[in-house]
């Protein structure tokens, strides 16, 4: 169990989306009707590997899929960025320009990345945000510089897909089944339409299968435990047990043994354990981030000391610490 507190949101969103079909019905729906109408779904394939930064790992998630350009037959790629954190990063778009070059430099080493005679394989870079505060970053590159030089030839271009959960409301969540059910146990993990979105999750969940594959139903339950309260856990299962009844199925007694199991493992100190752990490396992590992002931005150090009580030397030392303690 305490491997199933951390990084809770990284282990549904790979448990669930690494389905082909599921990620193509999520991706489906920020994509622009043009590319979508152009790309055959049918092809969608799921490919190893991540390209984050390591000491973002605990704050984001990506997965990349190839899939096939119905009017050339050209592959192309399409690379989701799962963004967890409760806020919105302007420096979001900037870091995954940096995440598509490593795509094609790791591509380049292996001989994948050219297509046709010459040139790079395309990548459309999408962000799945789920937080408490909406979107306000612009999603184009050139906006990071000053507002005189961003038609500069110089100044690269460079704008990723949103799909941005936080103005959903329950009601509104599309997608594939098992999507649906991990967007609404997301949205009730950041404290968005609690009650109704788990309501509707329960009655999404009670109608999968317990057997067969991957077990999603386990996975969800799991997911609620490691990001909720044990009232709220307690009435997520009483909500499948109710559907369960309605359903006729077997998911009213599989959802009672997951959750005593839970108890007896004492999945809640684990999740207190686990979240403030996580909380507190969150906020170092984050003041790594707002460091950089001072230094990139010309900052001199006696003003980031000021600000943060970091002077280089302990702030190189905490970012060492982070990085060793990921891998």
């Amino acid at each position: 169990m305490a491997d199933e507190v951390r990084n809770p949101h990284d282990k549904l969103f790979r448990a669930v989306f690494s389905d082909a079909a599921e990620a193509g019905s999520l991706m489906q729906m920020a994509l622009p009707p043009g590319l979508r109408e152009e790309l055959d779904w049918g092809t969608l394939t799921l490919l190893e590997g991540t390209f984050l930064d390591d000491t973002l790992r605990e704050s984001e998630s990506d997965l990349l899929y190839e899939v096939e350009h119905s009017g050339s037959g050209e592959r192309v790629w399409l690379y989701v960025l799962l963004e967890h954190q409760s806020t919105p990063d302007g420096w979001m778009r900037f870091r995954l320009l940096k995440y598509c070059c490593r795509i094609w430099d790791a591509s380049l080493r292996e001989g994948a990345a050219l297509t046709g005679e010459a040139g790079l394989r395309p990548i459309v870079p999408l962000v799945f945000y789920q937080g408490r505060d909406g979107w306000r970053h612009s999603r184009e590159f050139a906006d990071l510089f000053p507002v005189e030089l961003r038609r500069w030839p110089w100044v690269p271009r460079f704008e990723h897909l949103l799909l941005d959960a936080t103005g959903l409301e329950p009601g509104g969540v599309g997608g594939g089944e098992r999507g649906r059910v991990a967007q609404l146990l997301m949205m009730a993990a950041f404290d968005r339409h609690l009650r109704e979105a788990l309501e509707q999750a329960a009655r999404l969940v009670s109608s999968l299968p317990v057997a067969g594959g991957m077990n999603y139903v386990r996975v969800f339950i799991r997911y609620v435990m490691a990001t909720q309260e044990r009232e709220t856990v307690e009435a997520f299962g009483e909500a499948l047990r109710r559907h369960g009844r309605e359903q006729g199925g077997e998911i009213m007694s599989y959802a009672q043994q997951l959750l005593q199991e839970g108890r007896q493992e004492g999945w809640q100190e684990g999740r207190q354990e686990g979240w403030q752990g996580g909380r507190e490396e969150g906020e170092r992590h984050g003041t790594v981030k707002a460091v950089e992002g001072m230094l990139r931005a010309g900052v001199a150090w006696d003003v980031i000391e000021t600000a943060t009580g970091l002077d280089e030397s302990r702030f190189l030392a905490l970012k060492e610490s982070l990085s060793a303690s990921d891998k």
